[in-house]
C-alpha cells in the first residue's frame, strides 16, 4: 500500500459517501480513475442505486480510462441485475489496475468480481483503508449478512439526560446550528425513525428541509396500536413523502384501513411483551430494502434497541440546561443490574455546534 493508494483511496470514500441514503438497497459506492498521477473520472452510486459509480466514472473518462488505474470503495459487482457487471465494463474499459478498499458480502459477488478482473489480465490490489469502507458500506454488509439495516440513534437532551420537561415539552432544547446539523445527518440515510409516543407529542414532519435535498429519506413510525394522529403532519403528506408504519397484529383494522387509504405502507411486526419487537422491526426493513435508519427516539424505542443491542451508532446533542428529575430521560428502562451488562460504545468525535455540543460514539467492528 503506498501513499498515492491511501490519498486516491480516501478520495473515493469521500465520493462514495455523497450517495448514502440516496441509493438504497445497493451500496454507496466510489470510484476514481487515475491514469498518469491524474484523476481522469469520478463517480458514485446515483439516486435510486444506479447508475453503479464504475460505469459514472468511466463514461466520464472516455478513452482515457485505458490503462488506468480504478480506485472502488467495495468490490465490482459481477452478477447480472438491473445493469451489467461492473466488472465487465471495467474489463471492456482496458483499466490495467483496481485497487478496492474491501470485499462484497453478497454472495452473488463475494470474491466472483475480483476474480473476474484478475482472469482477464487487470492488477488487483485489496485491502486499502478497508476500516473505513468497512464503516461506509456498515448498513449495506449488515442488511446482507443479518437481514437489517444499521442503526443510528440520535439524541438531543440537557446536561442531565433529559428530552423533555414534566409536561411533555422538548422544543427546543438544542439550538438552530445543532437542528440543523441533524438535517444533514437525516439526509445520509434512507430512514428516519420516530416510536408513536414522538410521533403524537411533537407532530413531526421528519423531513430534510433547507439543504436543497430532493429525495427525502422514508419516514417510519413504530406503533403498536397504529394509535398515531390521522390529522398530524405526516398523515397529511403520506402519499407525497414516503410514509412506513410498523405495528402489530391487534391494530384497530378501521385505522389499518384510514392509513393505508392515504398512502402509507404498513409493516405487520411481532410483539415482544408490550412492545414491538424491535429484531422483527429491523428485519422487515431490512426485506423492504433499508440499509441506513437514522433513529430519533423516543425514549421507549431507544430503550429497546438498547436492550436488544440494535445501536450501531450513537449521537448526542447535550445542551447547556437542566431540567432535573420530574423530566423525561432519554432512554428508557434497559432491566440493567449489572454495570458491566450496559452497552458500551467507542467515542469518535466530540465537536461544539452553536452553543450545544456533539459527541458521536460507534459499536467496535
Amino acid at each position: 500500500m503506498n501513499a498515492a493508494d491511501i490519498r486516491y483511496m480516501a478520495l473515493a470514500l469521500s465520493l462514495g459517501r455523497r450517495g448514502q441514503g440516496a441509493c438504497w438497497p445497493n451500496p454507496s459506492v466510489g470510484c476514481v480513475l487515475v491514469s498518469e498521477g491524474r484523476v481522469v473520472g469520478r463517480g458514485w452510486t446515483q439516486p435510486g442505486g444506479r447508475p453503479h459509480a464504475e460505469p459514472v466514472a468511466l463514461a466520464q473518462a472516455g478513452d482515457l480510462a485505458r490503462g488506468a488505474t480504478a480506485y472502488i470503495t467495495l468490490e465490482p459487482c459481477a452478477h447480472h441485475g438491473e445493469t451489467p457487471p461492473c466488472c465487465d465494463a471495467l474489463i471492456a474499459a482496458g483499466v490495467a489496475r483496481v485497487v478496492a478498499a474491501i470485499e462484497d458480502s453478497d454472495p452473488r459477488v463475494a470474491g466472483q468480481g475480483f476474480a473476474a478482473l484478475r482472469q482477464h489480465g487487470i492488477s488487483v490490489t485489496t485491502g486499502v483503508l478497508a476500516d473505513q469502507a468497512a464503516r461506509d458500506h456498515a448498513g449495506f454488509f449488515l442488511r446482507t449478512e443479518q437481514g437489517r439495516p444499521l442503526v443510528t440513534l440520535k439524541l438531543a437532551s440537557s446536561f442531565d439526560g433529559r428530552i423533555a420537561t414534566g409536561t411533555g415539552q422538548s422544543q427546543w432544547i438544542t439550538g438552530p446550528q445543532a437542528r440543523r446539523a441533524v438535517h444533514a445527518m437525516r439526509a445520509r440515510h434512507d430512514a428516519v425513525m420516530v416510536g408513536a409516543g414522538t410521533a403524537r407529542a411533537d407532530d413531526p414532519s421528519l423531513t430534510v428541509r433547507d439543504l436543497g435535498i430532493q429525495r427525502q429519506p422514508v419516514r417510519v413510525v413504530v406503533s403498536r396500536h397504529l394509535d398515531l394522529p390521522l390529522l398530524g403532519q405526516l398523515a397529511r403528506s403520506a402519499r407525497e413523502i414516503p410514509l412506513w408504519v410498523c405495528h402489530g397484529d391487534a391494530a384497530d383494522a378501521e385505522r389499518l384501513k384510514a392509513w393505508q387509504g392515504m398512502g402509507a405502507r404498513l409493516l405487520p411486526c411481532a410483539v415482544d411483551g408490550m412492545q414491538l419487537d424491535p429484531v422483527d422491526i429491523l428485519q422487515q426493513l431490512g426485506q423492504a430494502g433499508l440499509t441506513r435508519v437514522f433513529c430519533e427516539g423516543g425514549s421507549a424505542l431507544a430503550g429497546s434497541l438498547l436492550a436488544a443491542d440494535l445501536v450501531d451508532e450513537l449521537i448526542g446533542f447535550t445542551a447547556g440546561l437542566t431540567i432535573g428529575a420530574e423530566g423525561l430521560p432519554a432512554i428508557g428502562a434497559l432491566g440493567l443490574d449489572r454495570l458491566d451488562a450496559a452497552p458500551r460504545f467507542q467515542l469518535i468525535e466530540t465537536r461544539p455546534v452553536g452553543d450545544d455540543i456533539l459527541h458521536r460514539w460507534q459499536r467496535a467492528l
